[in-house]
């Protein structure tokens, strides 16, 4: 009796209110659900792909160009640099000659200046040449033209500067020689200094003061007297060899 009860409990309960629930799927074929994967899988393997493409272009992971890139501006840095070596060297080369230049034109300068003075002193001496040419057949006289004084760069010293002339009949040269008188004031001290030092016979041994011409001849020289000092008069004579008397003196005030 037990028995029976049990199996109907049993049998109610799996077609009764509480018999387990029953799901009912559709049957699907093996080559459907291979097509299904391998979609799946090629998907995730084309969203891999094009993560990683587009991740390396935007990241900027794109060696070759970078390398050629990095290389143009090697290139670039090198040729810049090229240049402005070239442009210092020009640079520098344009101050050398700009200051050659410079210097070039502060001695052209001088040389034109010293030019000038030498223009005019023999336009000087030529018109004193042409005042003196003696009538034909006149005596032989000397004469003194346009002597010059100037003080040099060192405090008493002077530098002078004469010339003498022959006009009338030259047979033969003039030989002899050359006396400068330096008449000068310091103060209320009178200095008279003559030129050149002589022995007792009256000669000297200094070459500027000797004289042997036939027309002309140019004298240049120089004295020292004390700094300070200022120059009044200078006279000049001239002796002819064996004459005891000047044949020429001439005094010319400078102040």
């Amino acid at each position: 009796m037990r028995v029976l009860k049990n199996a109907w409990k049993s049998l109610k309960g799996r077609f009764g209110v509480n018999a387990p629930r029953v799901a009912v799927r559709a049957h699907t074929p093996w080559y459907v659900r291979a097509l299904t994967v391998t979609g799946i899988l090629v998907t995730v393997a084309g969203a891999s792909w094009a993560t990683y493409h587009y991740g390396s272009e935007f990241s900027g992971f794109r060696k070759s160009e970078i390398e050629a890139e990095m290389k143009r501006l090697n290139e670039l840095t090198v040729r810049q640099t090229e240049q402005i070596a070239d442009m210092r060297q020009k640079l520098a080369a344009s101050e050398s000659q700009r200051k050659i230049d410079s210097g070039s034109f502060g001695d052209l300068a001088k040389q034109v200046k010293t030019l000038a003075t030498e223009n005019a002193s023999l336009k000087d001496d030529l018109a004193f040449f042409q005042s003196l040419l003696p009538p034909s057949g006149g005596d032989d006289t000397l004469a003194l033209g346009r002597l010059k004084v100037d003080p040099d760069a060192i405090p008493g010293e002077f530098r002078f500067r004469l010339l003498l002339m022959r006009g009338g009949q030259r047979q033969s040269d003039f030989v002899g020689r050359l006396q400068i008188v330096v008449s000068a004031v310091q103060g209320n001290d009178k200095i008279v200094l003559t030129l050149p030092v002589t022995d007792a016979n009256g000669a000297n041994a200094n070459s500027e003061y000797q004289l042997n011409f036939k027309s002309f001849q140019r004298v240049e020289g120089s004295f020292k007297i004390a700094p300070g000092a200022v120059v009044k008069s200078v006279q000049v004579r001239v002796y002819q060899n064996g004459a005891g008397a000047p044949k020429l003196a001439q005094t010319v005030n400078m102040s």
